[in-house]
């Protein structure tokens, strides 16, 4: 079932209820576990560790100017870290961390947590967005638009993210799904030659002929550990709506599912990020479809299937 899982298999909920700045998507992870995530896990077969929520009240962000325009730039280090600390160290137990968001900034956190237990291990990032602008390139500021290039150590030095180990090489990561790119996101993609699939390799090869492809760039011998990070807002606004930065035109619900489907059957999973479940950003129904997509998805990449 998993070359690099001991049995029993055990998944630890890391639940992050952080936002920055967008209020709501910190409600995310309590939705998704007072949904009854951590039961339908246990119903797969897995043991589950939980141990509530994150709350990272010992992070004081009160004094937090931007450095440069880069937004609550201490405030996301140190929870990054925190949350690294806390993913690392699940996964060197040989535990699956199962991290609930929360802003995406805190793959920043998630992945190096990964890769210090898993050194050699490749990312697949499912989004709307590619999440790789750096301080030179961002317009807004917001960190969640930039995680990627922390990780790759693009960009220039923030003294407050030196913890942040540039571990993650270029061809280790592919991404699925993306359809709102930035023009600076797309000269660092094609200088760092990222290789990527948009909505458009979707529509033109299907769903499976694009996860078969995206496995054979970074994981050619599928031999790697896989750390799959997944926005919801890859997934088209109809399926997700309760989301902070909606696109049209995305994945449906089979092609999300088929990815976290596709990714469990290669038995090389050691990590799972469900990002950007934002409650306050819709109406009670919507709320309710997203989270209940969300709890799916996670259900889907840890083992659940049609049959």
């Amino acid at each position: 079932m998993s070359r690099f899982l001991p049995s029993p298999l055990t998944v630890a909920i890391v639940g992050c209820p952080f936002r920055c700045p967008r209020v709501g998507v910190d409600q995310g992870p309590i939705h998704m576990v007072e949904a009854g995530l951590i039961k339908q896990l246990a119903e797969l077969g897995w043991t589950v560790k939980f141990d509530g929520h994150h709350q990272f009240e010992e992070v004081n962000a009160i004094d937090d100017p931007p450095i440069g325009i880069l937004k609550n730039p201490r405030l996301v280090s140190r929870v990054t870290q925190a949350v690294a600390e806390a993913v690392g160290g699940h996964a060197k137990k040989g535990e699956l961390p199962v991290t609930l968001g929360g802003d995406h900034s805190l793959a920043m956190g998630t992945i190096s947590g990964t890769l210090d237990a898993h050194p050699e291990a490749c990312v697949i990032w499912i989004d709307a967005h590619a999440d790789i602008n750096t301080a030179e390139s961002t317009d807004s500021g917001n960190i969640h638009g930039m995680p990627v290039s922390f990780l790759l150590g693009l960009g220039s030095k923030i003294p407050e993210f030196s913890w942040v180990k540039p571990a993650l090489k270029p061809e280790r990561i592919v991404y699925i799904g993306l359809r709102d790119v930035d023009a600076g996101e797309k000269r660092i993609l094609k200088e760092n030659n990222i290789k990527a699939f948009s909505m458009h390799e979707v529509d033109k090869y299907g769903i499976g002929k694009v996860v078969e492809m995206a496995l054979d760039h970074v994981n050619p011998d599928r031999k790697l550990p896989i750390h799959l990070s997944f926005d919801v807002d890859a997934l088209d606004p109809s399926v997700a709506p309760s989301t902070g930065t909606p696109v049209r035109g995305g994945l449906t619900f089979r092609e999300g599912h088929y990815i976290c489907e596709a990714i469990w059957e290669t038995g090389l999973l050691v990590a799972l990020d469900l990002m950007e479940v934002n409650p306050s950003l819709a109406d009670p129904e919507s709320v309710k479809q997203t989270v209940t997509v969300g709890c799916s998805l996670v259900r889907s990449a840890l083992g659940e299937t049609l049959l």
